[in-house]
């Protein structure tokens, strides 16, 4: 065999090497049309990347597709960055896919409806949380443009409707970069000014131009506002983050001012309707008390007030009568009671009491005679102490103790000389 002659596999192996080698295909950037869609069950994702004109095969590996924030779609315009090497098992070249978005306003929208889901799911689109728009506010603040539009229509449609009411405007950018930031530094600094009612917004425009009401961090700054927000952005059908975070969301610009503020007439109608009121609520307590006096002036009593001392003297009269009948049942009580204690046997003969209490003198006095044991010494008994102990046995006794010896009359003090058992 002539060894001029390679395998396929060689030939394709070094075409991916030189694939490989190249700066300018290691990393690219390409945008297209998806074509000949195929989701593959181990997760990774085949498709044609294609133009007006040309072709590319592509493959994304499931470790990658994790990260999409989009299912992908015959027919949807992406945007990719990946590297293009050779598949040398087919021998053909293609794209290896590391992130992929979907083209243009596509892409904002996914990301769009990402936030809205989390700051939905975190409670900020909440109605619990938001707060009523007063009806009659003195001061107004607006965060907007400084120049357009929109701050010339909210400016006249509140000098119009309500020119009572004061507005101070904060200027922001509404646009652009930094955009998000001014509007956020514009709400914080509202909130230390003595405002009823902020309306933040701006005039239409694509999706792109009013995108700085669709980030989180103004999303942020309106739920912590301490003043109830009116968010006016876009056109009546256009709707962002603010608008769902906000206390009131209004249409347009022209709309937000008519939310925040009544109109002159309105004004004018409610004061009339609480004049009617009051007159009609004075009316009535009126004819309430017209009425009362009438019933007052037809009182019996008041046309007769001797009646009323009639009453009293009556009264008085049953007064004094029950007071004598209780002195006098109380006076024949005290005299019954004595009655019997003057009757009482005991009290009509008291010796015999004292007989009885003698009788009881004589019987307790033999008792304590009978119980005295100095009454055996007249028997001839006596009574033996040593150191003022009676005793009681011989062996409490030694020779030469003194002892006292108790006689019926008189005692002895002795000296033992002998101690018998």
């Amino acid at each position: 065999m002539d060894n001029k002659y390679i395998t396929i596999s060689q030939i394709n192996n070094y075409i991916k090497l030189m694939f490989d080698k190249n700066v300018y295909l290691k990393k690219v950037w390409l945008k297209g049309e998806i074509s000949n869609l195929k989701i593959h069950t181990t997760g990774h994702i085949y498709l044609t990347l294609k133009d007006d004109y040309s072709r590319l095969s592509a493959i994304m590996f499931k470790n990658n597709t994790t990260n999409l924030l989009f299912t992908p779609e015959d027919g949807m315009n992406v945007l990719v960055e990946g590297r293009i090497s050779v598949y040398p098992i087919g021998g053909s070249y293609q794209l290896y896919i590391d992130k992929m978005e979907q083209d243009g306003v596509g892409n904002l929208y996914l990301k769009y409806e990402e936030l809205k889901k989390k700051l939905q799911a975190a409670g900020y689109f909440d109605q619990n949380h938001k707060r009523p728009i007063p009806k009659y506010p003195e001061k107004i603040g607006i965060v907007t443009a400084p120049t357009g539009a929109a701050i010339k229509d909210i400016l006249s449609t509140i000098k119009r409707r309500y020119p009572l009411c004061e507005t101070i405007l904060f200027p922001a950018l509404v646009q652009g970069t930094g955009a998000a930031a001014s509007i956020v530094k514009q709400i914080e600094m509202a909130n230390n000014y003595d405002i009823d009612v902020l309306i933040i917004g701006r005039g239409g425009g694509s999706i792109e131009d009013l995108w700085a009401f669709n980030e989180e961090i103004v999303a942020q700054a309106i739920y912590d506002s301490k003043i109830p927000i009116i968010s006016a952005v876009g056109h009546e059908v256009d709707f962002t983050i603010s608008d769902y975070v906000a206390d009131l969301r209004a249409p347009t610009p022209t709309g937000a001012a008519e939310m925040a503020v009544p109109t002159v007439i309105e004004v004018k109608n409610i004061l009339k309707n609480k004049e009617i009121k009051l007159t009609n609520a004075i009316m009535q307590k009126l004819t309430n008390f017209h009425h009362r006096l009438n019933i007052s002036k037809d009182n019996y009593i008041l046309k007769n007030p001797t009646v009323l001392y009639d009453i009293k003297m009556q009264k008085l009269d049953t007064i004094n009568e029950n007071l004598q009948n209780g002195y006098q049942k109380l006076l024949e009580k005290k005299a019954y009671m004595l009655n019997k204690y003057q009757e009482n046997y005991l009290l009509l003969n008291p010796h015999i009491i004292i007989e009885k209490k003698q009788d009881s003198l004589k019987y307790l006095i033999q008792t304590l005679k009978l119980l005295n044991p100095l009454n055996i010494l007249d028997s001839g008994y006596s009574l033996v102490k040593k150191d003022g102990k009676i005793i009681k046995n011989v062996v409490d006794v030694h020779e030469k103790d003194e002892l006292e010896i108790t006689l019926s009359k008189g005692s002895l003090n002795v000296i033992v000389k002998e101690c018998r058992k």
